[in-house]
């Protein structure tokens, strides 16, 4: 299977997999959810950028400014949305965590993990690329994020309480989230840079 391939399925799988998490996140009140959705879908945007980076560097045997600016925007976008979910995870540790509803996010997380460890077995050996390196780590790390959410939610479902586990799991998957997308961002800024302008 050709690179572009694999990460059009990767992409795929990203992508259903954020509307399932949206879904479940809301109906359940779980946050640790949303955030996961969250980060998903920055990972969709960063395969795609990947994807794009290839196919714009056999068309111009080079690199792109477009592409950095792609990831620019995306590396903005996760920035905005960590920031939004940590906020709301601290507000809810400090004002009362909702019930959040334990079955229903054990399931999706679980399913989210093998959804992300189907990726890594897609994306398949990635050590002559970067680009697909970057994206074999970003699957790992969302399938070992998917099953803290849904070790958190078994405790929450047994105990029938501790739903603050769900607000202090968000608040670790944003923490890391966005520390990835500040150093995407710092990473765009040197290239954009380095890189000399194509406008003439």
């Amino acid at each position: 299977m050709t690179p572009d391939r694999r990460l059009i399925l990767v992409v795929g799988i990203n992508l259903v997999m954020v509307l399932a998490l949206a879904i479940v996140g809301i109906v359940s009140h779980s946050l640790g959810v949303l955030a996961a959705g969250a980060d998903y879908l920055g990972d969709a945007a960063a395969a795609g950028l990947s994807l794009a980076a290839i196919r714009i560097g056999r068309r111009s045997e080079g690199r792109s400014r477009a592409t950095s600016f792609a990831a620019l925007a995306n590396g903005s976008f996760l920035l905005l949305v960590t920031v939004v979910v940590a906020v709301e995870a601290i507000n809810r540790l400090a004002t009362g965590t909702p019930n959040v509803h334990g079955a229903p996010v054990i399931v999706v997380s679980l399913i989210a993990a093998a959804a992300m460890v189907a990726c890594a077995l897609i994306l398949g050996d990635v050590e002559s690329d970067l680009s697909m390196q970057s994206v074999m780590l970003d699957t790992v790390a969302d399938a070992a994020a998917a099953v803290g959410v849904a070790a958190s939610a078994t405790i929450i479902l047994l105990t029938h309480g501790h739903y603050w586990l769900d607000s202090v799991f968000a608040l670790v998957i944003a923490v890391v989230v966005g520390y990835h997308a500040v150093r995407l961002l710092l990473r765009v800024a040197r290239n954009l840079r380095q890189e000399p302008s194509r406008i003439s």
